[in-house]
């Protein structure tokens, strides 16, 4: 095994994490990953969660920006079985996959006894209502703060003061980000810290499949690994290139990685970083 492909990230009781490609994936299971963010939630700090699947990490492995996103989260989880599978075959066996659909209600469920207040950011016009209505009538006593459903392109000067001030006056302890990889990570990672909640995590299409408007994949799909040929089925034209691209790209370097051949990229946030210290990138050993 590489010396670099366990790491630990810093959270409240420090996690392990297995190195994909660059990125350090959380070895957790779902009920683990609640744990921690109840530990987090009240801490006095502000934090994220990305669950990244194959899609994301490829998307990291070219893009800088992205892999230092997912790395400067608080805990960056096995969205998809692929990146599970390599954890096994490194040694963590404990390691599961933290779907970020199942995540979202996992956490609505436990805040019912928590008192926590969700905040939905994300999704195309209406879908962040729709997903509200459907959450709360699953979860009687669900605390809702807002709802805020964004443009296609970057908010104006004034739209990112009306949505601060949003934030502000409703005080969500989890802000759910639905922007799709990589937006809802940079997004993430750059209002770390400004916004007033303990949490956000990026959930992808979670917004679409929870609020009724895209048909999820079975659960036999999910278990295989094979949960993105239904979604390539549903949307071809959007998610086509995406996965001819994505898939044997990670099977390439992936393949790479694993026989020592090839050292890849690692770059990670520091304190420094955080508080807006010039970069400091490059290899760890």
């Amino acid at each position: 095994m590489n010396s670099t492909s366990i790491t630990f990230k810093r959270t409240a009781d420090s996690t392990m994490c297995v190195r994909v490609l660059g990125i350090d994936v959380s070895t957790v299971d779902m009920r683990e990953a609640v744990r921690k963010c109840d530990l987090l939630i009240g801490s006095g700090r502000s934090e994220y969660i990305c669950a990244a699947d194959v899609h994301s990490v490829v998307e990291a492995f070219r893009d800088p920006a992205h892999r230092r996103a997912l790395n400067g989260a608080y805990l960056t989880v096995a969205d998809g079985m692929p990146l599970v599978w390599v954890g096994w075959l490194r040694g963590c066996t404990r390691m599961q996959r933290v779907y970020g659909p199942d995540f979202l209600l996992e956490m609505c469920r436990t805040s019912i006894d928590r008192g926590w207040r969700h905040f939905f950011y994300g999704g195309k016009t209406g879908i962040a209502v729709r997903l509200v209505s459907r959450l709360v009538e699953r979860f009687p006593g669900l605390q809702i703060a807002g709802t805020y459903a964004p443009p296609y392109r970057p908010l104006t000067a004034a739209e990112e003061s009306e949505f601060t001030a949003q934030i502000e006056e409703t005080k969500p302890d989890v802000l759910w980000v639905g922007l799709g990889a990589p937006k809802q990570e940079q997004f993430m990672a750059e209002h770390r810290g400004k916004l007033r909640c303990a949490l956000m995590v990026g959930v992808g299409a979670a917004f679409d499949f929870h609020s009724g408007a895209v048909k999820e994949a079975p659960r036999w799909l999910h278990r295989s690994g094979l949960q993105w040929t239904y979604r390539l089925m549903q949307e071809p034209r959007r998610l086509g290139r995406r996965y001819l691209s994505c898939v044997p790209a990670f099977l390439w370097n992936a393949g790479l990685e694993a026989a020592g051949i090839r050292r890849l990229p690692y770059e990670t946030v520091t304190q420094e970083k955080r508080t807006g210290a010039a970069p400091q990138e490059g290899m760890l050993s």
